[in-house]
């Protein structure tokens, strides 16, 4: 079995989501008392929040960079970064790094690729719907996304920043995102993909009239599959 190498804390609420779900499937497959063999780094979100508002994503990358370092030094196999918007900064981890990186919209991309999906709609920080580093990893593959208008982009920033990332679960927030996602649907979007680590621990499959790709899932048992190859 390979050592997976987490980057979390970002926020440490979907962070326990991968630890979770990487060891639960590692025992579902194994059986017996087995579990993942892997190292996380939990980092201060609130040093990297602050990068990303201010747009130092330079500084938030050295960051990062340093501790994926870290964790190879540690003996990490590969490295997952346990976010969707601080993929952004991927390539300033890989500059420094021997040990692959298993980028979450790749993963993702497969998955919406298997079930013949050519559109899907994008929920996420409003980073990671407004700008190219994520759409265009997923576009790349064939597939057309669609994102939320401006003031919709800014709500649901609002509600993974002010809410999800403490635990918070409000019924209105899931509607809102309901709502959302029906209009993403209306537009021709045959999925959606919950590009924020934390929307999946709000929205669930019966929130929605088409398939969800719940990106911490797919990362995670992503990460299983890699590292019992």
């Amino acid at each position: 079995m390979k050592t997976i190498g987490l980057i979390g804390g970002m926020s440490w609420e979907s962070t326990v989501e991968y630890y979770r779900l990487i060891n639960e499937a590692v025992n579902e497959q194994l059986g017996g008392l087995h579990s993942a063999k892997c190292i996380l780094h939990s980092v201060d979100f609130e040093e990297i929040e602050n990068n990303q508002v201010s747009g130092e994503w330079e500084k938030a990358g050295a960051v990062l960079a340093d501790v994926a370092q870290g964790l190879e030094n540690a003996g990490a196999d590969f490295i997952i970064i346990c976010t969707n918007t601080m993929h952004k900064v991927v390539d300033s981890i890989e500059e420094i790094i021997t040990i692959p990186v298993l980028h979450i919209a790749d993963t993702t991309a497969d998955q919406i690729k298997k079930q013949k999906i050519h559109t899907v709609g994008l929920l996420g920080t409003k980073y990671t719907m407004e700008q190219k580093f994520y759409k265009s990893r997923i576009e790349e593959q064939g597939i057309h996304v669609l994102v939320p208008n401006e003031v919709e982009r800014e709500k649901g920033n609002q509600v993974i920043f002010e809410e999800l990332c403490f635990g918070t679960l409000k019924e209105s927030s899931r509607n809102y995102y309901k709502k959302v996602i029906n209009k993403l649907v209306d537009r021709g979007a045959e999925g959606i993909i919950l590009g924020c680590t934390e929307i999946g621990l709000l929205i669930k499959s019966s929130d929605a009239k088409v398939p969800l790709f719940d990106t911490t899932e797919i990362h995670a048992f992503a990460a299983v599959k890699k590292a019992l190859i």
